[in-house]
This record gives structure tokens, C-alpha cells and sequence, in this order.
């Protein structure tokens, strides 16, 4: 997704909120909740499944669910006039550090035990 693309759906979200004047409730704290209850509905989709697996049928409610993850996201940075875009350069950049290659390829350690 380049700059343009990522301002247009800001722009998008922007609008469906103000046109339904939702704003009076995103605040900061309501963003984060409803971020990690649409997480936790990602999660309830591998829920009692065997091996990972997800259930029959269920790509598209993942996929649903993943956007939604991603509206709330995209809403809480943009409260904090945080660049999603910027930000994940860097810190893909301060992970590149944390856990170099020689160190981290094929293991599942935290860098710290690194």
C-alpha cells in the first residue's frame, strides 16, 4: 500500500464516522477497546480448531474480521496523528537490530535471550 492508497482510506474513515457523528465516542480508550475486542474476534475464529486449521468456509469471516482489526487501528493512530506507515519502517528497522539474522533465523527465542 503506497502513501496515496493509505490517505484515501483515511479519508474514507474519516468521512463514515463524521457522517454518522461517531467521533463524539472514539476517543483514545473506546478506540483500544474496540481494537482488542475485534482481535479477540479473530481469535474466536481458531477457537476448538484442530492443528490450526481454520473451520470450513471461514477465510472470508477472517478476512472481515482483519479489516475491522484495521479500521480501529488506522482510527487510533489517526487520533494521535501517528504515520502507520512511517512508524512501521522504523520499528521493522529497530526489529531488524533486536533479532539479526545469525542469531534469530529458524528459533523462536525473544531477543533478550537472544
Amino acid at each position: 500500500m503506497d502513501n496515496l492508497e493509505y490517505q484515501k482510506i483515511i479519508e474514507r474513515i474519516r468521512q463514515f464516522s463524521k457522517d454518522r457523528d461517531w467521533g463524539q465516542f472514539h476517543d483514545p480508550k473506546n478506540l483500544a477497546i474496540s481494537l482488542q475486542l475485534e482481535a479477540s474476534e479473530v481469535l474466536e475464529l481458531f477457537q476448538w480448531t484442530k492443528d490450526n486449521q481454520i473451520k470450513e468456509g471461514k477465510l472470508e469471516d477472517i478476512a472481515d474480521e482483519l479489516a475491522d482489526v484495521f479500521y480501529w487501528v488506522i482510527l487510533l493512530s489517526n487520533h494521535y496523528n501517528i504515520d502507520l506507515l512511517q512508524v512501521l519502517s522504523k520499528k521493522m528497522d529497530k526489529n531488524e537490530l533486536k533479532y539479526p539474522v545469525e542469531k534469530a533465523k529458524g528459533v523462536a527465542t525473544k531477543y533478550t535471550e537472544l
